[in-house]
């Protein structure tokens, strides 16, 4: 079978030190300090063969995610942008649904407590858990001391099939009433984006009373999730600053109720003006550009009513935000880091959310075949105005 390859060279910068989790050559943990040169390949490969707990399943649907955009982008110095857990070369993608074709025989699902079956609609989490070390038995295992990665450090879902073991696993077949069968995998595509902007809102930040206000930073994949998940518990304003004019009217369909061009006025200002001075009880940071948007945090915080508002941060960076303890202290306000999705049943509660009408499809804005990804991967270097671009021919 084809698969799309991402590999690169391991050419670590002067101030790099290998970690305790690093295996030198192969693995790192800050990507961006390490590989260079990145390029697609399409290679071949042959089909997984699933063991006594793996599934293997066919792809129907799969996200390009920012992370293997930033994968591919380099700097002026030949380094990628990414800065988390890589391991090259590998077959990326991770955002991902399909169609159960083979399950080995302790292949349970955590549904129904039975062995997977041919034919199941499933979806599956990224963070590959070890369930053992003290984060994966505190429930966090999105914190694994062994963490791996779909499509980062093992390979990923570019290409027709893919073997998963049945724990990182959820099926979505009652997606298929509402929405039909092509819909479903779609938005099972659409679970694990929409999950890591639940666990940064809902788990990280704590959730709001209905009526309060939230800003979101940042009108990509996970802040217009963000605002869909936020209009769904009971927000009664939820302000996106995003420039692109094709993302602002894309958040306006997803639960967003007020969409505002930084570029043109001063977002902090807009958002005091919108909810009449309160502020907001929670901020998430959803850029990646920390050292641009911290002073409108700040601002918010600093002259809004609202008390203890907690400020998310979600976008990857290699970025320092340039914080101000005495905000924090005098508004009693917090900031929290978020990390992917897999604590505390961030997929199962995702999937009962878009099965009971949260509609997040329209965050793809185009659809493509798999030996289109490496044009579609550079175009989202630059081009702000698609989404979620997600491939649905694996021909």
């Amino acid at each position: 079978m084809r698969t799309v390859v991402l590999n690169a060279d391991w050419d670590p910068r002067p101030d790099f030190k290998l970690g305790s989790k690093d295996i030198n050559g192969k693995l790192t943990y800050l990507g961006s300090k390490v590989w260079r040169n990145p390029r697609i390949e399409i290679v071949e490969k042959d089909i997984p063969i699933p063991g006594p707990t793996e599934v293997l399943i066919e792809v129907k649907a799969c996200g390009i995610c920012g992370s293997d955009v930033h994968m591919l982008q380099s700097d002026d110095g030949g380094y990628i942008f990414y800065p988390g857990l890589t391991a090259f070369p590998a077959t990326l993608g991770h955002e991902f649904s399909g169609v159960v074709v083979e399950a080995g025989k302790d292949a349970i699902s955590k549904g129904s407590g039975k062995q997977f079956q041919v034919g199941e609609a499933v979806c599956a989490e990224e963070m590959i858990w070890c369930s053992t070390c003290k984060p994966c038995a505190d429930g966090f295992p999105n914190h694994c001391e062994r963490l791996e990665e779909l499509g980062f450090s093992v390979d990923g879902a570019y290409a027709k099939y893919i073997k998963v073991d049945a724990r990182y696993l959820w099926n979505i077949d009652h997606l298929e009433a509402l929405y039909g069968k092509k819909k479903m995998f779609e938005l099972g595509s659409l679970v694990e984006p929409t999950s890591v902007a639940y666990n940064a809102v809902i788990e990280r930040g704590g959730g709001i009373r209905p009526g309060e206000n939230v800003v979101v930073l940042g009108g990509g994949p996970i802040g217009a999730a963000a605002c869909a998940i936020l209009k769904r518990q009971g927000a009664a304003s939820v302000i996106l600053s995003e420039p692109s004019a094709s993302r602002r009217e894309m958040a306006l369909t997803m639960g967003a109720t007020h969409a505002i061009n930084p570029l043109e006025v001063n977002a902090a200002e807009a958002v005091l003006d919108i909810t009449n001075g309160y502020g907001a009880g929670i901020i998430l940071e959803a850029t990646g550009l920390p050292g641009i948007v911290w002073p409108d945090v700040e601002k918010i915080i600093w002259e809004g009513k609202a008390l203890n508002t907690t400020v998310v941060v979600v976008a990857r960076a290699d970025d320092r935000i340039p914080l101000n303890g005495e905000v924090l202290q005098v508004r009693r306000a917090s900031v929290v880091g978020s990390q992917g999705h897999s604590g505390h049943g961030t997929f199962p509660n995702v999937i009962d959310c878009m099965a009971t009408g949260m509609d997040v499809s329209p965050l793809i804005t185009k659809r493509i075949k798999l030996d289109e990804v490496n044009d579609n991967l550079v175009t989202l270097q630059t081009d702000r105005d698609e989404v979620k671009i997600t491939i649905t021919d694996f021909k």
